[in-house]
């Protein structure tokens, strides 16, 4: 449409964009064929066409953004002053300025007000407007100090912001004091005392979402909740700049919705679902991403109150709405661990094991270091519900060998791999029901130890026991005990 403006042509490049649209499975000596027929085709003009084609595909998505986004209308507004300063029409450019100036303003858009500030320097100096200059140049300076200190001001508030996702990325349970002091270490940088040091929203959006972070890593549930309604309401004040950005806004009503979840306000969180599938996105993106939100938290709240069959059925769906997304935009196997433990609660182990092996056979990176022996703890809990000894034997050893090479392990963790190995040895129903008991006890010892408690939020190990215990399904367990509480 952009390239034949309405008009039929037979220009090669459309024809060379119709032909790989209407490829199935991409051909190079096909396309070739289809655009040159039986003329000789050089190597060299084939790629020239290829990369026209390209160059004017972007340039008809930027044609595209141009009706829509805030940055192709500050970028357009730029290069109009530019075309008409080159051409000696100062006044149009000052009146340009002024236009662009009000919509950077309202948008926080601190780098292209700068630019703007050095234009009516540069408009004022051609004409040699020492008037301008005289009466302006305080103005223009002071504005140029604020806008550079609000930049650097964001910047600083982005530095500290990766630098404790990157932390808690690697390690999401804090294991030690000193992984928790590295945090605390980071937020002891004046910035973070008070949110009237941020300059700016961003830069206010940044602070909160830092000590939402931060009070999540530590497990400070309550005040992570504090923090990511206070964002959500920040956000939801200033509604131009919200639906400008879609993608903070869903960010924000995200972690709002876990930080309910984490504090068992499962009501909060089925509204919370409602309005996050609700959203009205702006680009492909946002839809990727809600797709994701919505079904990771939804697995998650069918987990934490038992409910597998309803999570059994939001399987399913998930799995057949992710098929719109592209592999290199959306990857499965973020929903691994939740496809494990639906299947492990619905005790459908032979699937539960399949996808627990998927996730652990995943390339290892830096990310979600701390689940690595949580998963083989998992793993040799299948094996034991499955009921295959001989591999479990060789399993457990395997274990062992890993958590001490890495010396990973929470108490819990040790004590569940404790009792697998000795339950080789126990023989008889009371017996083992005795040694369940036993594991169940020795757990609720450790179990309000904030990095034990974590790893039960993870996997619910005291509804597994009782379940044993009770000769009842884990599912009712979970479902019964959440009644109680």
């Amino acid at each position: 449409m952009y390239a034949n403006n309405g008009i039929e042509t037979e220009r090669k490049y459309i024809q060379l964009f119709d032909a790989i649209e209407n490829q199935t499975t991409f051909d190079e000596a096909a396309l070739k064929k289809t655009v040159y027929q039986a003329a000789p085709i050089e190597s060299r003009k084939y790629s020239e066409l290829k990369a026209y084609l390209y160059d004017m595909i972007l340039k008809a998505l930027q044609h595209y953004d141009e009706k829509s986004s805030l940055q192709f209308r500050l970028q357009n507004r730029l290069q109009n002053i530019n075309v008409l300063f080159k051409r000696g029409h100062y006044e149009e450019c000052k009146d340009i300025i002024y236009k662009a100036r009000k919509l950077a303003t309202k948008y926080e858009e601190f780098k292209v007000l700068l630019e703007l500030l050095a234009w009516e320097k540069k408009i004022a100096y051609t004409q040699s407007n020492i008037a301008f200059l005289e009466q302006e140049f305080v103005r223009i300076h002071a504005h140029e100090k604020q806008h550079l200190a609000q930049l650097s001001n964001i910047t600083n508030y982005q530095r500290i912001f990766f630098q404790i996702m990157v932390s808690i990325r690697k390690e999401n349970l804090l294991r030690n004091p000193e992984q928790k002091l590295a945090l605390q270490q980071l937020l002891e940088d004046d910035l973070m005392s008070s949110l009237e040091r941020a300059q700016s929203y961003k830069a206010s959006v940044l602070y909160l979402r830092i000590y939402g972070l931060y009070y999540y890593s530590i497990l400070e549930y309550q005040k992570f909740n504090q923090t990511s309604e206070q964002l959500l309401e920040l956000i939801r004040a200033h509604p131009t700049l919200q639906r400008e950005n879609t993608t903070e806004y869903i960010s924000a009503l995200s972690n709002y919705i876990l930080s309910c979840g984490v504090l068992d306000q499962y009501k909060k969180v089925e509204i919370g679902l409602q309005e996050l599938r609700q959203v009205k996105t702006k680009t492909f993106d946002d839809e990727r991403i809600i797709h994701f939100q919505y079904y990771s938290m939804s697995f998650s709240l069918c987990i934490a109150t038992g409910n597998f069959e309803q999570g059994l059925e939001l399987l399913k769906s998930q799995q057949r709405e992710q098929k719109k997304f592209e592999d290199r935009l959306f990857e499965s196997s973020s929903f691994y661990f939740s496809y494990f433990y639906i299947y492990f609660g619905v005790a459908d182990y032979d699937k539960a094991l399949a996808y627990l092996n998927e996730w652990l056979n995943l390339p290892r990176s830096v990310e979600r270091q701390d689940l690595q022996s949580l998963a083989r703890i998992l793993n040799l809990i299948i094996h034991y519900e499955m009921n295959n000894t001989l591999l479990l034997e060789y399993l457990l050893r395997s274990s062992y060998r890993y958590l001490r090479n890495r010396n990973r392990a929470h108490e819990i963790e040790r004590q569940v791999l404790g009792f697998l190995k000795d339950s080789l040895k126990i023989q008889g129903k009371k017996a083992l029901k005795a040694a369940f008991i036993a594991l169940k006890t020795s757990i609720e010892a450790v179990a309000d130890q904030p990095s034990e408690n974590a790893i039960l939020r993870y996997f619910n190990f005291m509804a597994w026991i009782d379940s044993k215990i009770e000769g009842k399904e884990f599912g009712a367990i979970i479902k019964r005990k959440k009644k109680l509480n």
